[in-house]
């Protein structure tokens, strides 16, 4: 089986569902900047921070063509992931592509409710962060819509409503 790669915007629901894909399919779910933190022993916010957002692309990269290349896997990217290199052409070759869609109030309302830290939205107003949110996503779309399925995540607010997402994953592959 082909690795299943969920990618789209911080906050969309990527590792929830990838989670819950991965259990309906019985396969082993990797978030990939997990996997680079478990890979480089620290947090993908460090890595940034001390060496810079090119580094972290160019390890990026690498892990994404380590673990993609796992057999029954699910990955979920990070939001910049498809936007860098040649990421999105490799993806669509050895996986099977899903972006998952949300509208910029659902990824700030997401955002908001989010426990992780995010280097990129640090120190941001609520209006600052729509913006942000508004200006990058429209940078990033183009890429996320090369995927070869579009998912509507919008409405990710329960289990049953994150199973139900799941379940149409896994009716498309």
């Amino acid at each position: 089986m082909k690795s299943i790669i969920l990618l789209g915007y911080m906050c969309a629901g990527k590792t929830t569902v990838g989670r819950a894909v991965a259990k309906k399919l019985g396969c082993t779910f990797y978030d990939l900047d997990w996997y680079i933190e478990e890979r480089f022993h620290t947090k993908v916010a460090r890595i940034f921070a001390e060496e810079g957002e090119a580094r972290f692309r160019d390890l990026e990269r690498r892990m994404l063509h380590e673990a993609a290349e796992f057999e029954n896997v699910v990955l979920a990217c990070g939001g910049g992931t498809p936007c860098f290199f040649d990421n999105m052409d490799y993806m669509n070759t050895v996986g099977h592509t899903f972006y998952m869609k949300a509208s910029v109030q659902t990824l700030c309302d997401h955002i908001g409710m989010s426990r992780g830290e995010r280097p990129l939205l640090k120190g941001k107003s609520s209006e600052e962060l729509k913006e942000f949110v508004t200006a990058q996503l429209a940078e990033r779309e183009p890429f996320y819509c090369q995927a070869q399925e579009i998912i509507d995540v919008n409405v990710l607010d329960s289990f049953d409503k994150i199973d139900h997402v799941a379940d149409l994953i896994c009716e498309r592959l």
